[in-house]
């Protein structure tokens, strides 16, 4: 069974970026619910329930199972992972990671190119998703978005940063101003 992972900071450690009743709502409902689905499904097919989610997305083509299923596997279990690995690129104090800024530098120029790329990338989504910085698997970096709770473990892809552009991520403080959001939320990822 999978359970809710804690975050690893406060609900309101990210204020004034992102606001305390966001970040409860956010965590303790809508990820909740991915998990409730998720496991739901899960306890139908006991070869997967100890499965980590990440193979799940990985192999979701390959296993014998109803559509619906499989359909709720790839939204509520990419919403689960999404949302958990989300939490953890983010905090109230930078934590640098070095490698990650030399590869950006070497794949887009510079730091400050990359964040105005992946800011235009995640301001013009339309409608709801996720702006991704992955590996593709080849030790090369790509940006792009998703729809939905689409994963990039359904490619095979392994995520650096992302950055939630869902509504409920932001429009409790936003509204519908999402290139605000977008431009806040770069002061608490910590990664770079």
């Amino acid at each position: 069974m999978i359970t809710l992972p804690a975050l690893p900071y406060a609900y309101d450690a990210l204020e004034p970026f992102i606001d305390t009743e966001t970040m409860h709502i956010h965590h303790s409902k809508h990820h909740q619910a991915y998990i409730d689905k998720l496991n739901a499904v899960l306890e139908k097919y006991d070869l997967l329930k100890k499965t980590p989610v990440e193979n799940l997305l990985q192999r979701l083509k390959t296993f014998n199972m109803d559509e619906k299923d499989r359909t709720v596997i790839k939204n509520s279990g990419g919403g689960h992972i999404n949302h958990a690995f989300f939490w953890t690129i983010m905090g109230p104090e930078k934590s640098i990671d070095k490698l990650l800024v030399e590869r950006i530098t070497h794949t887009f120029g510079s730091v400050d190119d990359f964040k105005k790329r992946f800011t235009d990338l995640a301001v013009n989504h339309f409608g709801s998703g996720w702006a991704w910085l992955v590996d593709n698997g080849n030790n090369e970096l790509e940006m792009y978005t998703t729809p939905n709770q689409d994963s990039p473990y359904l490619s095979g892809h392994t995520p650096k940063i992302s950055l939630d552009v869902w509504e409920h991520a932001y429009y409790l403080k936003y509204q519908n101003r999402r290139a605000e959001y977008v431009a806040n939320w770069w002061n608490v990822l910590k990664l770079i």
